[in-house]
């Protein structure tokens, strides 16, 4: 042992030296290691974060033209199944034959398809006529309905470029031009383009400008249900924030009617017997559905309203079965448990599944038994699983089959109601229904709450042996969820909730009324577009008779801003529907107002002005009516407060004894604080600029709502710029501010007074001699 003069043992002073270091290095790791659960936990979360719903739009059979048509056709039990199409070219004179050995032939002359599915408007998506004509139908619609489900889901889809937005759709045929024996003039170089699969998304990415994931699926009749599988998949690692996912089917080509009789395959009525012991095959038919998807947290930030969520999903293959094409039974009960593994649920968490159910009497059978093994054991036989096909409404939509589905029970969820299953004599005797807990949706039943989320799966099976399954929560309902809600989604501008961020606690008061006099705005891309579309929404109102202010927030905030406008404004709601009928049969009303925009990419810009656009009183009753305007006018008082001796709010509310707006030291920071609490209500109320610009008090407004300047450093600079003007640069002339062209004002000038600043086509100041 060794010593120090001051007799310190260094051996003791070395061990507790090693002792510190190694305390430090522990408490690192530990440092270290929360850090790494941390990072873990926040890992599983988004893993299983359920990914909401907040936008629907489809074109189906039986004239469904949006999730609410769809709602009200399976509602009321109405069958979509027609005589084929006649504006296709198809042979229809020799096509059909009731002898399934015929070749060539169908002995089927139904189904399920889209009327007019070659219907476009090209112009819209700045699409030539000629390469619009070379597009599959399939492309066409995917690009309408895009559009539809973003602004169903209260999105301007112009205010999407540069987003990470994926695109996620299944498609199967490929048949459009296959017709073809040579390539008529003027169509070279669009056909490889508007026929391939891959464009199919990726033509929705580059219409709108969308930077995310696109990816063309096509695992035949599972394909959309597996797209949104893929899609929640890429919301949840974060490789998109929203995520356009559905898909398509049209039927260019009878072919398939053709080769499927070859098989004897088909219900000879063309209707799918879901599940039923009449079941006789399967009944052919088209149709596009999309979904717009986010995580359920930013849907939440974002002020969106959800309509219902994906709680986990699963995708799995057959393998090797009894056949290439035949349904594997193991398999759907294995994709079913990891559908509800991936939601943390158990089975009898379930309450409903929209079946595959194509009316086979190979495949309903099989999927009955799945269900039976999967969902139908330990549950209460007083809650059994309640199994419905839309199959039997509108027939097998094939590659767009599981996201119309999805549709259907979002719809179910919201209406309360599950509907009955058409074309059922009996549930089929091939399945024996005793083996477990699941009924067949034989009549409607309603859906009413039972203390915990109501829930339904949907399922898909292809034939190529890809099977998905999609289990479905309702939307969920708390403090964080997004403000308000109707009963019917927005399709056509319905009655729709908001869709800003619901104001504070302190933010109430007139504002929050419905106002005197009620806006309805219209636009299109064309003059007869925004005809036909008023006629649309003149039908709409007279269906529903829509809360007037709330029909017009959401023809405000859910749609987007096209070039061809309409304004219909008026305190009556007879009046308002006056003035659409008008601009609908494209007539005069004194409530309507119509014009058009040159749209700049859709921006916005805030323009705030100089001295000279103020006037007595100006602010006064928002003062009273806007909560926020009030607060934004007293944070910039505040700010003020340091640099002047007056009372900002007196000068607004023009208090007797309050400061002169002559003086341009008040009108100066007066017009400033106006000028900020207006943009702060347009903000409030989801107006937000791309652009600002300025003049003299305007510009430094414009500094500070672009973020240059703080509040205080403007309100310094707006306050001692104009004292200096007032008491130090004043010159001995005089300003008039004349409310006339600039053509008008500078003919008529005497000698010494001249144009001084043009503030606008009616708006001219002059200085001179006073």
């Amino acid at each position: 042992m060794t010593t120090t003069t001051d007799g310190t043992d260094t051996a003791a002073g070395d061990q507790t030296a090693r002792l510190v270091t190694a305390l430090r290095a522990a408490l690192q790791d530990n440092e270290n290691l929360a850090v790494e659960n941390a990072r873990l936990q926040a890992e599983r979360t988004a893993a299983t974060e359920p990914v909401a719903i907040v936008g629907m739009a489809c074109r189906l059979p039986g004239g469904v033209g949006s999730p609410d048509e769809l709602w009200r056709l399976v509602a009321e039990g109405r069958d979509g199944v027609a005589g084929f199409p006649e504006d296709r070219g198809w042979p229809l004179d020799t096509l059909f034959d009731a002898d399934p050995d015929r070749a060539g032939r169908s002995y089927v002359r139904e189904g399920g398809f889209l009327r007019g599915a070659g219907d476009f408007d090209a112009d819209f998506f700045g699409i030539s006529p000629r390469e619009a004509l070379a597009m599959d139908p399939q492309q066409r619609l995917l690009l309408e309905t895009s559009w539809e489900a973003l602004e169903h889901a209260g999105i301007d889809p112009a205010r999407l470029r540069g987003t990470d937005t994926g695109v996620f759709f299944g498609v199967m045929y490929h048949d459009y031009a296959t017709g073809l024996g040579t390539v008529p003039e003027g169509l070279e170089g669009f056909l490889a383009t508007g026929n391939s699969g891959s464009v199919a998304s990726g033509r929705i990415a580059y219409t709108l400008g969308l930077e995310g994931p696109a990816i063309t699926v096509d695992t035949a009749c599972s394909s959309s249900l597996v797209a949104v599988h893929l899609a929640a998949q890429a919301l949840r690692s974060g490789e998109c924030s929203q995520a356009l996912a559905g898909g398509v089917a049209v039927m260019a080509q009878p072919s398939p009617f053709v080769e499927f009789s070859r098989q004897r395959g088909l219900a000879p009525d063309g209707r799918c017997k879901a599940f039923a012991d009449a079941a006789d095959g399967t009944g052919w038919a088209e149709g596009v559905a999309v979904l717009l998807l986010e995580r359920l947290s930013d849907a939440r930030r974002l002020g969106h309203e959800v309509l219902a969520v994906v709680r986990g999903s699963a995708v799995n293959q057959d393998g090797a079965s009894n056949g290439l094409t035949a349904p594997n039974g193991p398999a759907q009960q294995r994709v079913i448990r990891a559908a509800l593994a991936a939601a943390r649920l158990g089975p009898a968490d379930v309450d409903a599944v929209e079946g595959h159910g194509t009316g086979t009497t190979l495949g309903d059978p099989i999927e009955a038994q799945a269900l039976l093994a999967t969902y139908g054991r330990d549950r209460p036989d007083d809650r059994p699983l309640w199994l419905g096909s839309l199959k039997s409404n509108i027939g097998h939509t094939q590659s767009a089959a599981g996201a119309a589905g999805i549709i259907k029970m979002v719809q179910a969820l919201r209406h309360g109601s599950l509907p009955r299953t058409l074309h059922v004599d009996a549930p089929s005797r091939q399945v024996d229904w005793e083996a477990g807990a699941v009924r067949l949706l034989t009549e409607a039943r309603p859906w009413t709450a039972t203390g915990r989320p109501r829930r339904a799966a949907v399922s898909a099976f292809g034939v190529s042996g890809t099977n998905a399954h999609v289990i479905l929560e309702e939307a969920p309902h708390g403090p964080e969820e997004a403000s308000g809600g109707s009963e019917e989604v927005l399709d056509l501008a319905q009655d729709a909730p908001e869709r800003t961020p619901a104001p504070s606690d302190d933010a109430v008061g007139p504002l929050a009324d419905i106002p005197p006099a009620v806006v309805w705005p219209v636009s299109a891309a064309s003059a007869s577009a925004l005809r036909a579309q008023a006629g649309r929404l003149l039908a709409h109102v007279d269906a529903h008779e829509p809360d007037p202010s709330a029909f017009g927030r959401a023809l405000t905030e859910n749609r987007a801003r096209l070039s061809h406008r309409a304004v219909v404004v008026a305190d009556d709601p007879t009046e308002l529907r006056k003035g659409l009928g008008a601009l609908a049969d494209g007539a005069a009303h004194p409530a309507l107002v119509t014009g058009t925009a040159d749209l700049a990419d859709g921006d916005i810009a805030f323009v705030f002005p100089g001295q000279g656009a103020q006037w007595v009183g100006m602010g006064r009753r928002l003062l009273d009516e806007s909560p926020v305007f009030a607060r934004a006018v007293a944070e910039v008082a505040d700010a003020l407060a340091p640099y002047v001796d007056w009372s900002l709010v007196d000068v607004v509310r023009q208090v007797e004894g309050a400061a002169s707006l002559e003086r341009v030291d008040v009108v100066q920071p007066v017009s400033f604080a106006v000028m900020v609490g207006l943009a702060r209500l347009w903000e409030w109320v989801g107006v937000r600029p791309d652009a600002v610009v300025g003049h003299s008090q305007g510009e430094i407004a414009a500094a500070h709502v672009a973020g240059i300047l703080s509040l205080e450093d403007a309100a310094a600079v707006v306050a001692l710029r104009s004292q200096v003007i007032a008491r130090g640069l004043a010159g001995r002339g005089g300003m008039v501010s004349v409310a006339l062209p600039l053509e008008r004002v500078a003919g008529v000038l005497p000698a010494g007074v001249e144009v001084a600043a043009v503030n606008g086509p009616s708006s001219v100041v002059v200085a001179g001699d006073p």
